[in-house]
């Protein structure tokens, strides 16, 4: 592609680099310039322009854009892509689910052609219906064939994926302690469950006692077991775990490197995923349950690699329930 200022009369058939005030209206950048449209720019006073021209063998940015878009979704559902406009295109949730992406393959179109753009939203973002996964761009007015099929190639279909909700129901367990907070942060447990579209059909509250725990843990028909208890979990030997234990269930991981969110841990009995909620889960700010309660509900494992990983980036912004701030005065 070439890229400068020419005369009016080679003007034809490029592409308007800058927007042009003419005597009535102007003239947008972007468009392909016309006979016509050198007649109005020459009557209002202009002998040249500024402009693209295409090369043989370049691509246009929207047919570059879209091009790009449908290579890096493929056939997987979950995601729609927007008609390209300057250059741009947007690939949309159809519903809430997670983003999965391919680090690497994302990447490695990245370093194709400067011209030739993916940005996302971090890897594992929850998205809601009508939430942007990723929008790519194409920088300049066009693009050579070449590095643009170079690009679809690297990027493969399913470099971007929505990963939609599997579980449908979820019971959540509070424990109560004397002088406890009851059930608070049932609501914003259900609202974060109701964004997924997973139904919070039973809450059941009971002491803060092994035995009790675990009898209420064995009695759990739904998808997923959810524990809130009324007193902070602080060790895997704790009366959570050690009640998930006694149930018949496993302890996968107790603890993760995200702040809020230190307390949590993550087990299962027989085909249902338990999720010990840390005491920040009572609030609607962003915490680390909010990670993985999410991947869980989307059928993605994760395992206590996985949690692990999450300290980098897992330091969240402080939230003005916190009862001790983290930082010394």
């Amino acid at each position: 592609m070439k890229f400068g200022t020419v005369p009016l009369n080679d003007a034809v058939g490029a592409v308007l680099a800058h927007s042009v005030a003419l005597a009535e209206g102007r003239l947008r950048k972007g468009r392909v310039i016309t006979t016509e449209d050198v007649t109005r720019m020459r009557a209002a006073g202009l002998n040249d322009v500024i402009v693209a021209q295409l090369d043989h063998g370049d691509v246009n940015e929207n047919t570059a854009a879209a091009e790009l878009a449908d290579a890096i979704k493929g056939t997987a559902p979950g995601l729609s892509v927007t008609a390209p406009f300057t250059g741009r295109v947007n690939l949309m949730a159809e519903g809430p689910g997670v983003a999965v992406l391919d680090v690497a393959a994302i990447e490695a179109v990245n370093a194709v052609h400067p011209m030739i753009t993916i940005a996302t939203v971090p890897p594992w973002h929850q998205l809601a219906k009508g939430g942007m996964a990723a929008t790519i761009k194409i920088i300049s007015y066009a693009v050579p064939r070449a590095d643009l099929d170079a690009a679809c190639a690297v990027a493969g279909p399913g470099a971007i994926r929505l990963a939609a909700p599997k579980i449908q129901t979820a019971t959540l367990i509070i424990t109560e302690i004397p002088g406890g907070v009851g059930d608070k942060g049932r609501f914003a447990i259900a609202a974060r469950l109701e964004a997924l579209c997973v139904d919070l059909d039973v809450v059941v509250m009971v002491g803060h006692e092994t035995d009790a725990l675990a009898g209420a843990i064995q009695d759990v028909e739904s998808d997923l077991v959810l524990i809130l208890t009324g007193s902070a979990t602080s060790d895997i030997d704790d009366v959570a775990p050690t009640a998930l234990r006694r149930a018949g269930g496993q302890v996968r991981r107790f603890g993760m490197p995200v702040d809020p969110g230190n307390l949590l841990f993550i087990g299962t009995i027989g085909n249902r995923h338990v999720i010990g909620l840390p005491g920040c889960a009572r609030s609607p700010a962003l915490n680390g349950a909010d990670w993985v309660l999410s991947r869980v509900i989307c059928g993605i494992e994760v395992t206590a690699r996985d949690i692990a990983a999450m300290g980098v980036g897992g330091l969240l912004k402080e939230i003005p329930t916190r009862p001790q701030p983290r930082r010394g005065t």
